[in-house]
């Protein structure tokens, strides 16, 4: 005799154990019954308790990522409306030229933070071009294809003022080390 613990065979249950009821259940069958009853209950608890602790997990790393993210915001200066309550204009708004987050403003945001950040360092200053790069290929793995053109353009503008910055250090932009 199987039992399961498929919520799709529930319904169909009572028409296979109904004949149970009509007759006498040896003690090796109710034995048998008892020990699968026991097993699928403990997978069902098991399961349940799992996929409630996978939603509370995921519930409080998405609470924990938007709170860093609006942290994030905050200290480059953006004391806007929370992001995800931007209507369709104001988010283009932002993102337009002479916006907080078009591509002027956050390509001088991320180069100047390689260009402070390194004290002009020449190899520090490699580094934080790499990682700019870096950081810009896993956006675009995350996002699963090319990021929009506005990313494209806002990486290589940043690329284009660390390089400037190297050059104008009298440093070659050229990794001669490689």
């Amino acid at each position: 005799m199987q039992i399961s613990s498929n919520v799709g065979a529930i319904e169909n249950a009572s028409s296979a154990i109904k004949p149970l009821f009509t007759k006498k259940l040896s003690k090796d069958e109710v034995t048998e019954i008892k020990a699968e009853l026991k097993v699928n209950s403990q997978m069902v608890s098991f399961n349940s308790a799992s996929i409630q602790g996978q939603i509370h997990d995921k519930a409080d790393k998405f609470t924990q990522n938007y709170q860093d993210f609006q942290a994030f915001l905050s200290n480059i200066g953006y004391d806007g409306k929370p992001i995800a309550e931007l209507s369709q204009d104001e988010a283009t708004k932002l993102i337009s030229e002479d916006g907080m987050f078009d591509i002027k403003q956050t390509s001088e945001r991320i180069a100047n933070f390689v260009i402070n950040g390194s004290g002009g360092d020449e190899d520090m200053m490699r580094a934080g071009r790499e990682g700019m790069i870096q950081g810009f290929n896993e956006a675009e793995k995350l996002w699963g294809e090319e990021l929009p053109e506005i990313s494209q353009q806002t990486i290589a503008k940043a690329i284009e003022m660390v390089d400037n910055a190297m050059r104008e250090a009298g440093f070659s932009i050229i990794d001669e080390a490689v």
